[in-house]
């Protein structure tokens, strides 16, 4: 074992040996772990300070100091295998090398240190040996400077006091000597305009004047003294109301008038005054540019023009009014504004804190508080004249009537801002910037409720034109006026538009004005102008101005004016043409189903509108659209319903039913009952869509079907001219109706075109009624009355969403007219059928 272990060290010297030669790692790295090595065998931390570490006494410590070999091989041949023993010692050689390394760099480092240092300590040597050559040579010298003060001072102490007492009255002499020169001095100075100087010799002399002014010859100089100055003043004050001046020469003006003990108040005012007068005439300027007269009045259309605008078209005009004619235009007003009043207050303004407010304060001048007085003033004065200025702005921002063209307000306003924003910086704390801005906002309101304005007078004449393009001759609108056969008037290609172009025409030319005006407005928050960074217009313009004042209040104007419609009396409706409901009932549904929400997306894209407060939901605009729409197809039928009611009402109160005679064919409001019926139909149908009805009876197409069967005749009639029959015919109609479902005549609609027939239909059929019930009738009237109804069904129950109501309806005006007959004796159906065939 023991030679086992000798061989191993014989193997770990050679190894050792081998090392030396061995390439080692990077510079780098071995600095830093010799470094590392020294700091750790001097026992100091990172910081260089020496750590105190207890001392291992463990002698299988290899680093430690009490180390023992011959323990520390005993304990490894015990513990390790004979492979971890050969990786110990493989590891122990590798350290060995690097250590024998780490020291052999570390020698020839300090071995170059040391000759380095060498050099420089015999530099210093050098060096310092010359250095002691020139100090004995300095102390050489102060020692003959010494001596040479000494000898100095012994030959001057006899005569030092005297010297002292001539020097004093040297002085004395010479402030003697100013005192009596200073009148001929201070008249010097005035004569050569140098008021600074003389102002400051006066100064000088004050106090010893004012002390010995009880002796004559001093008071004599005083009283020279101030008659000067006194002069001096007044002509300080003559240049100071002049104003001729730069302001360097007011400025030193106003400094030696303050020195001469004049009242810092006065020479405020003075200024303000002065200032004043030439502010005043700037605004006289303005005033008199906003009152002269225009030069020629607005421009109106020719008539030529107007008269040549085709009635059929719906965009009756294609931009808002037009601007009228001014003596100059907005940006031109607050260009001189700016230019003249706005930059002469501003240079008021400097040259004051330059005088009074930033002015340094010296001697008695300090305990006046001159800066605060005067920066009172100048607030007060600077309030007095912004405010007639911005009166003259608004007067004129008023007269920005027309909408036309918006930029140059915008452009007008942003340079108000722009050039007021100037105030701020000279004088903090005014309140001239916040009635600036609040101008331009209300400016903007109002231009929010002009254009506001222009769209509902847009709008108005767009109806206007709609209504004259309805009542052409030419347009087909389905036969609201006289239709000439059974088809109603034919829309033929010589038309120049529908009522669907119309009503596709009247929508796009609203809704490219919205657009218009929304572009418009979207000027006043253009990145480029000054006070879109406002809080006003970043939100509330945005939302309660464009999208609640504008955008919303027009739709709900549409849907308000478009209701008024409905209001108008009158058996025939009013005035209003039914085309017209009609086309406005769908204008509203389509508002309703696209429109709106369109538009106030739209709105919200283009302005970034934050809802901070609360605004009309887009839900709310829909259901009033939908409202209105409801409303206007309810009274589009009610008039249409009264107008063929009228015809029935008028042909049943004017003819003698009981000395009619026998009917040979329709009469002729039959006819044209149908007719507009068919019209109507076609109207409603440009439109609307068809609409949904009920599964119609296999022989409801047969021109010869009647709802009035022989056995139902029979059992409803016989009774009146059989007398073994004693039941009477009324209580068989009321057992009738009892069975019969409820029909409500003036029931809501909805939006399809079989609906709007069915509600007009009742009302012609339901007014027929009524007339029938208060007239009586002879034989001959009977039949007619049968002929027309069976007529009316051949015709009519293909329009209504249920035949069994107008079977129904016309059932019960044969049967009223049968119980208020004199003698009900039926037509023969076959007879019937003839007459309405060839009729």
């Amino acid at each position: 074992m023991c030679n086992s272990t000798n061989r191993q060290s014989v193997k770990m010297d050679k190894d050792t040996g081998s090392a030396a030669t061995s390439s080692p790692d990077s510079d780098a790295a071995r600095k830093r772990k010799v470094h590392g090595m020294l700091k750790l065998y001097y026992g100091l931390n990172e910081e260089g300070k020496t750590v105190d570490q207890a001392e291992s006494l463990d002698p299988c410590d290899i680093n430690g100091p009490h180390f023992d070999p011959d323990v520390y091989l005993n304990k490894l041949r015990r513990e390790c295998s004979l492979g971890e023993l050969m990786d110990q010692e493989t590891c122990m050689v590798k350290q060995i090398r690097s250590l024998d390394s780490d020291m052999q760099t570390l020698v020839y480092e300090n071995y170059n240190k040391f000759i380095s240092a060498t050099d420089t300590i015999r530099k210093m040597k050098n060096d310092f040996k010359k250095m002691e050559d020139e100090m004995d040579c300095l102390t050489t010298n102060m020692a003959a400077i010494t001596e040479f003060s000494a000898r100095i001072s012994g030959t001057l102490q006899d005569q030092h006091a005297q010297i002292t007492k001539l020097s004093g009255v040297h002085t004395l002499l010479r402030k003697l000597q100013f005192l009596f020169e200073l009148p001929a001095r201070l008249n010097k100075c005035l004569e050569m305009q140098a008021y600074s100087q003389a102002v400051s010799s006066h100064r000088r002399a004050r106090c010893v004047l004012q002390q010995y002014s009880h002796m004559p010859s001093f008071r004599g100089i005083q009283d020279d003294c101030h008659a000067i100055m006194d002069k001096l003043a007044l002509e300080l004050r003559q240049k100071f109301r002049d104003g001729g001046s730069s302001s360097k020469d007011l400025s030193e003006c106003v400094e030696l008038l303050l020195q001469l003990d004049e009242p810092a108040e006065e020479l405020c005012d003075k200024f303000l005054s002065h200032a004043q007068s030439r502010l005043e005439a700037d605004l006289l300027g303005l005033e008199a540019e906003l009152f002269q007269p225009p030069p020629s009045a607005a421009v109106a259309e020719p008539p030529a023009v107007a008269s040549h605008r085709s009635p059929s078209c719906a965009s009756p005009r294609a931009s808002a009014l037009p601007s009228p004619s001014s003596r100059t235009d907005i940006l031109e007003f607050i260009d001189r504004g700016c230019n003249e009043f706005v930059s002469s207050l501003c240079l008021v303004i400097a040259s004051y804190q330059e005088l009074f407010v930033n002015r340094p304060e010296e001697g008695d001048l300090v305990s006046q508080n001159i800066p605060g007085m005067a920066n009172g003033k100048l607030h007060t004065f600077v309030d007095n004249l912004a405010s007639r200025y911005f009166s003259l702005v608004e007067r004129r921002i008023q007269e920005e009537r027309g909408v036309g063209d918006n930029s140059l307000l915008v452009r007008a306003l942003d340079r108000f801002h722009r050039r007021l924003q100037a105030v701020t910086k000279l004088l903090p704390g005014s309140a001239v910037p916040s009635q600036g801005t609040e101008i331009v906002v209300r400016a903007a309101r109002e231009r929010i409720k002009q254009y506001l304005a222009a769209l509902q007078s847009f709008y108005l004449d767009s109806l206007t034109d709609v209504r004259q393009a309805l009542a052409a001759p030419r347009l087909s609108v389905g036969g609201a006026s006289g239709v000439g056969g059974l088809g109603g008037s034919s829309m033929g290609k010589d038309n120049p538009t529908s009522l669907p172009e119309l009503l596709s025409s009247l929508s796009a030319s609203i809704l490219n004005q919205i657009k218009s005006v929304l572009a418009s407005v979207h000027l006043f928050t253009a990145k480029d102008i000054t006070f879109s960074n406002k809080p006003y217009f970043k939100g509330e313009f945005c939302s309660q101005g464009v999208r609640e004042s504008l955008v919303v209040s027009f739709i709900k104007f549409v849907c308000q004016s478009s209701r008024q419609f409905c209001e108008s009396a009158g058996d025939r409706g009013g005035s209003t043409p039914p085309a017209l409901l009609l086309l406005l009932s769908r204008l509203c549904l389509d508002y309703e189903t696209s429109t709106i929400s369109y538009i106030l997306t739209l709105t919200d894209e283009q302005f970034l509108v934050q809802h901070h407060s609360p605004v009309t939901a887009v839900t709310a605009l829909c259901s009033e659209a939908r409202e209105a729409a409801q409303k206007l197809l309810n009274h589009y039928v009610k008039v249409q319903g009264l107008i063929i009611s009228q015809m029935l009402r008028k042909s049943v109160e004017t003819r003698d039913w009981v000395n009619t005679i026998e009917p040979r064919n329709v009469r002729a409001v039959m006819k044209r009952v149908v007719e507009d019926t068919t019209s109507i139909d076609v109207q409603v149908g440009l439109l609307y869509e068809e609409g949904v009805r009920k599964a119609h009876s296999s022989d409801s197409s047969k021109r010869t079907f009647s709802v009035y069967s022989s056995s139902r005749q029979q059992a409803r009639y016989a009774p009146s001219y059989t007398p073994s029959a004693p039941m009477d015919t009324n209580l068989l109609s009321n057992i009738h109706k009892l069975f019969s479902e409820r029909i409500d005549i003036f029931s809501p609609v909805e939006f399809n075109k079989v609906s709007v027939l069915t509600g007009i239909i009742k009302i012609s059929l339901k007014t027929f009624l009524e007339c029938v019930r208060l007239r009586t009738f002879g034989r001959y009237g009977l039949q007619q009355i049968q002929v027309d109804c069976h007529y009316l069904q051949m015709y009519l129950w293909r329009f209504v969403s249920d035949e069994n109501l107008v079977h129904f309806l016309l059932d019960e005006i044969v049967a009223s007219t049968a119980h208020r007959g004199l003698d009900p004796a039926p037509m023969e159906q076959s007879v019937i059928e003839v007459i309405c065939e060839r009729g």
